[in-house]
């Protein structure tokens, strides 16, 4: 039966009777609230929200929008700038109360449901003095971020995420609840390492954990924005030979404290011996007159809280990103020409650099295939509410084509607007795309899952 929203409450009561979450529908208390996700942008309204607590309401949830013709979309921690953790008239599969977190310190072992945040997945390791890499604004949810790849602090030291996930409770379009692993469902599990949610919904990742912490080294260094050629180019250099232990960002944006004040910074995390640690953020400190200079010891836990004040929820985001191979002069003066120009005080841009053990597996050993040693270079175009959109979003585009000239090709999905055209998606699967497509074939052939950076089956 096709619904059409609104619709009486009497429909979803057969659900509600089993249902150990709540159902909202429009009018009920909470459901603005749940239906808004980080991106202020995003303003689509679900005829239904299924706020599951387990797995089992995953599956009612599933078959009920199935038995209905409901569009599906599924929200982890709703971080995800093209907002597809929600949709208009359909059903929102809610996540986002999924808090169960169980460590392992003996094995070194995580599990956690999908509706937990990096911040609180760092909140459970770091007592034991345990983490793996995960998502440097702690707001950010564990799901989304680890089925798209993963860049964080570790990864020169321990790899993106994928590469330190090792198996995944998966509900499939058919409502079966499997395992995925490196022994089980093994094809699966290849394609839940970077190919998004387009295989069913996955309620539960198991992690492996490594000795970090819960004290590390780094921080913030800042120079005014009239040394951002110098500052970059030095940043180029430091990449150049980078221990595996350190990851350094690179970037242009704007001081927290709301002034407009523009910056060049560097944000710094290494997980070495002090004594290699020390050594290292001294070389960086030598550098240039900062106008702030936080380096030093820091816990894992502050250093990946460090950005959030910057990622404030409900601003308006559009984003662009791009893979480079080399941080070029010309590359370096088309990010400061663009910067100088950006129309809004939030705005910020990203340079990410990949070395280490996030290069070492092979492009086809996980589906998220982007190993390549360079940069991801992140145009947060971000402004408030009543501002302009057109013209924060035309400086994105703007800053975007200047780069494509210097780009290689290849996107990160997490990283992706709401308006990229397939054959940009393509890209970001690369080579593995036509595997992926066979697993679409098998897990997801009607495509019921499509609210994302979406794989398409073959027919």
């Amino acid at each position: 039966m096709t619904l059409t929203a609104p619709f009486d409450r009497s429909i979803v009561s057969p659900l509600e009777d089993s249902f150990s979450g709540h159902i909202l529908l429009p009018g009920d208390e909470g459901f603005e609230t749940a239906r808004r996700v980080h991106n202020g942008m995003i303003d689509r309204r679900p005829a239904v929200i299924a706020r599951c607590i387990g797995s089992a309401d995953v599956v009612d949830a599933l078959a009920f929008a199935i038995e209905h013709d409901l569009e599906i979309a599924v929200r982890g921690g709703g971080h995800n700038v093209a907002g597809r953790a929600v949709c208009d008239a359909g059903m929102m599969i809610d996540l986002s109360a999924m808090k169960g977190t169980w460590v392992d310190p003996e094995r070194r072992r995580i599990r956690v449901q999908a509706g937990v945040t990096w911040g609180e997945f760092n909140r459970a390791t770091q007592i034991y003095g345990l983490a793996t890499t995960g998502g440097a604004v702690s707001s950010t949810g564990v799901a989304g971020l680890t089925l798209g790849g993963g860049f964080g602090f570790l990864m020169g030291k321990h790899g993106f995420t994928i590469d330190n996930l090792t198996s995944v409770e998966l509900v499939t379009a058919n409502g079966d609840v499997v395992q995925a692993s490196h022994d089980d469902n093994t094809e699966l599990f290849w394609g839940l390492r970077g190919g998004g949610g387009n295989f069913g919904i996955a309620t539960n990742f198991e992690f492996a954990l490594h000795p970090v912490g819960p004290t590390v080294h780094g921080g913030l260094i800042a120079y005014p924005i009239n040394a951002a050629r110098q500052v970059l180019g030095f940043y180029r250099d430091l990449t150049a030979d980078l221990a595996d232990e350190a990851t350094i960002v690179g970037g242009l944006t704007h001081a927290p404290d709301g002034s407009g004040t523009k910056l060049a910074v560097m944000l710094v995390g290494h997980c070495g011996s002090p004594r290699d640690a020390s050594a290292a953020l001294e070389q960086i400190k030598a550098f240039g007159a900062p106008v702030v200079d936080t380096l030093g010891p820091i816990t894992y836990t502050a250093l990946n809280q460090f950005l959030d004040p910057s990622f404030p929820k409900l601003a308006f985001n559009y984003w662009k990103s791009c893979f480079i191979d080399e941080l070029g002069d010309d590359v370096i003066a088309v990010l400061d020409e663009q910067f100088a120009c950006c129309p809004s005080p939030m705005s910020k841009l990203i340079v990410e650099h990949f070395h280490g053990a996030a290069l070492r597996p092979d492009p086809s050993d996980t589906a998220f295939p982007h190993r390549g040693a360079g940069y991801s270079i992140l145009i947060i175009s971000q402004w408030r509410d009543g501002e302009s959109d057109e013209r924060n979003i035309a400086w994105a585009r703007e800053t975007y084509d200047r780069l494509a000239p210097y780009a290689r090709d290849g996107a990160y999905s997490n990283y992706m607007a709401d308006d990229e055209s397939m054959a940009r998606v393509r890209q970001a699967f690369g080579d593995n795309f036509p595997r992926l497509q066979k697993l679409k074939d098998r897990y997801d052939p009607a495509n019921l899952f499509h609210c994302n950076q979406n794989i398409p089956p073959s027919r």
